[in-house]
């Protein structure tokens, strides 16, 4: 198993060199095509007006829409061209959370910003946790801070679901690259015996494919932080997780620890579902 293609949405008005440094990394380590995605659509005006006034504003509008999607594209190129030999722009005036998804269609993993608290165009951004639950693909998501794709020691968040079983399969390809691998299940005390039987399955089942793993259990402490201990003890550059969440009045809600995940990850998470 390998990733062949992989998306990155760019988001307008702001930088996405973390994203693309990420992005350009793994298209090296997997010879992978790299296809940008950036789209937005016309503010709603904050009042009406016609005639010559109203068609010169709407004007203005697109003007500046097609330069942040033309700046967007700049830094795409800056950063892939001539490094990674297969790259494709794709943009769309529409809203990027249904733009993003939909080409998703097109590659086996979706590199993304942490959810932004910014003041930025709600409809050029589409937040991490619209695209794990709409995407139907794994999404890589990238704190603002990195500089380098570490996947040295992957640490394996797992719990006995659904979620986590796709979240394992589809990181496969970065799990054989890994020196290191832990699978870890947050359990407790009572059922650390079963949990420590699930890990050892999981073992198992990526030793088949050249990935040998430890097995590990850790006591629930009921915090989201669980985890991100773990992981900083074991020196882990990426987690791969399964994404937990249930759509409420049209807006996914998240659980507790995918949305530390989405919105104040440590270091690069891998989110699956």
């Amino acid at each position: 198993m390998n990733y062949k293609s992989i998306g990155i949405h760019m988001v307008l008005g702001t930088s996405n060199r973390a994203c693309l440094t990420v992005a350009a990394e793994l298209a090296e380590r997997f010879n992978a095509r790299v296809i940008g995605l950036a789209s937005t659509i016309l503010r709603p005006p904050l009042y009406f007006t016609d005639g010559l006034y109203g068609a010169e504003m709407l004007d203005r509008e697109e003007a500046d829409l097609q330069v942040g999607l033309d700046n967007a594209e700049k830094e795409f190129r800056n950063v892939l061209d001539g490094r990674i030999k297969d790259v494709e722009w794709r943009t769309s005036l529409k809203i990027a959370k249904d733009f993003v998804p939909a080409q998703a269609r097109s590659v086996d993993l979706v590199v993304v910003a942490a959810q932004r608290d910014t003041e930025g165009d709600p409809y050029a951004s589409a937040s991490p946790s619209d695209l794990v639950m709409e995407t139907g693909r794994p999404i890589l998501v990238v704190p603002p801070s990195t500089t380098w794709l570490d996947m040295r020691r992957i640490l394996v968040a797992w719990k006995d679901t659904r979620e986590s079983r796709r979240a394992v399969a589809d990181a496969l390809p970065l799990l054989q690259k890994a020196k290191e691998v832990t699978i870890a299940e947050v359990c407790k005390a009572v059922d650390e015996p079963q949990a420590q039987e699930r890990v050892n399955d999981v073992a198992a089942w990526l030793l088949r494919y050249g990935v040998a793993a430890s097995a590990i259990t850790a006591e629930d402490t009921d915090t989201p932080e669980n985890l991100d201990l773990i992981a900083s003890n074991m020196g882990a550059g990426l987690i791969v997780a399964g994404a937990y969440g249930h759509s409420r009045l049209r807006q996914w809600v998240l659980g507790g620890v995918t949305q530390r995940f989405v919105t104040q990850p440590s270091r690069c998470v891998l989110l699956s579902r």
